[in-house]
């Protein structure tokens, strides 16, 4: 069967209970609105659900974003505060314990720069908890940042910079930003994911890499993850859908041309497999406005880091911290 790529794990599970026309075992799914948000939850639960829907177990929090979004600062700090709900709810923390957050991905192409991107305006504290603990509020929680760049220009796997770290400064949570891609052209830069399996970078577009979790690294890690690219496949895949369901409700049903319309949606998977994929290969597509729309992005991902890690801080202190 010609596969569908993404990383979204509510993609993977729409995928595929709609091919196999049934839920799936072991994964729960919730969904509900904040603040004109909506959030849906997919949870895997047990090995069987993990195996079907090719997902590790764990907690899968999606969050869509109004298209409007990225053009109003209100907005953005609504969903901020939003994501920042979810977040708490991951983080578990003493006042005391560090967070390192990690942003993955090459600064150098926008699509992938979301990771580096949010690092840039994060509220970084650790150093200032050390060297002038007198000045630095009890609550506010140690901190600390890296954008550890990709393999093809470090020559290191980044899991293997990040266990370095990790040894040394001795996190007790672990938050990693990365891009990721999408089955769905409306799902591209709209959607945030917050899973707390880790993450393997590059997974998306094929590049896989050894992962960042906790079974790795030993400490929780949670992973935030936007959708900024959709496979070249994947496009071609939905166009040559809806152009034969188009057809097919013009067409008059039992007439020989409906019969071919027919043959051809049932065969659709296997001519894109045989024809198109080995044409467009690991092709990737992104949005032209794709600059504007990383940087808000950044923003309302760091902002809402930035709160969940400091509760003791609503948006209008950090931002003057920030500022």
């Amino acid at each position: 069967m010609y596969s569908i790529s993404t990383d979204l794990a509510v993609e993977a599970k729409e995928y595929i209970e709609q091919q196999n026309k049934s839920e799936i075992n072991g994964v729960e799914y919730l969904e509900k609105v904040d603040d004109d948000v909506k959030v849906a939850t997919v949870k895997v639960l047990t090995d069987e659900g993990a195996k079907t829907l090719g997902r590790p177990k764990g907690t899968y929090i999606t969050i869509d974003i109004p298209s409007y979004a990225h053009y109003d600062s209100d907005t953005m700090d609504s969903l901020s505060r939003t994501m920042a709900k979810e977040l708490s709810q991951l983080v578990k923390l003493d006042n005391n314990e560090t967070a390192l957050v990690v942003g993955l991905g090459n600064r150098m192409v926008t699509p992938d720069a979301l990771g580096p991107k949010v690092v840039s305006k994060l509220m970084v504290t650790r150093h200032l908890k050390e060297l002038v603990p007198e000045s630095i509020d009890d609550d506010i929680r140690p901190v600390c940042a890296m954008a550890p760049g990709v393999l093809g220009t470090t020559g290191i796997e980044t899991v293997e910079i990040i266990k370095g770290v990790v040894e040394k400064i001795k996190p007790k949570l672990i938050i990693c930003i990365d891009a990721l891609a999408s089955r769905k052209l409306d799902r591209v830069n709209s959607t945030i994911q917050i899973g707390t399996s880790g993450i393997s970078p590059g997974a998306g577009i094929g590049n896989h890499r050894l992962s960042i979790s906790e079974e790795v690294l030993g400490i929780p890690v949670i992973a935030i993850g936007v959708p900024t690219v959709v496979h070249a496949t994947t496009l071609a895949h939905d166009t040559i859908e809806m152009v034969l369901d188009d057809l097919s409700s013009k067409s008059t049903e039992g007439s020989s041309f409906h019969r071919v319309i027919t043959e051809l949606n049932e065969d659709k998977e296997a001519l894109i497999k045989e024809i198109l994929a080995p044409r467009l290969g690991d092709l990737v597509v992104t949005p032209k406005e794709v600059d504007l729309i990383i940087e808000s992005l950044s923003k309302i991902i760091a902002n809402a880091i930035n709160i969940s890690l400091q509760p003791a801080l609503d948006l209008d202190d950090i931002n003057r911290y920030l500022n």
